[in-house]
């Protein structure tokens, strides 16, 4: 490949890169309201475990720190 072929093509990786991530925050603050709602309607256990999950994903998977949610600190849970 020429210079100017590997520099489009990083380019491009780097804006695949970068809408994945974004499309993966999207799809955690979805998840976020879904949680939020689950509490809000007392299925506790039920948000609970997707809270656990939704740590899971920012910590081991995107690299995140951990951000509480109200359902992780509330005495319902």
């Amino acid at each position: 490949m020429a210079p100017s072929q590997n520099q489009q093509a990083n380019k491009d990786a780097s804006g695949d890169v970068d809408r994945y991530r974004q499309a993966a925050e999207d799809a955690l603050q979805q998840l976020d309201w879904a949680i939020g709602y689950l509490h809000g309607i007392h299925k506790t256990d039920i948000s609970r475990a997707l809270a656990k999950n939704r740590s899971f994903i920012r910590k081991r998977l995107m690299d995140q720190p951990e951000e509480p949610l109200p359902t992780q600190q509330t005495s319902e849970t």
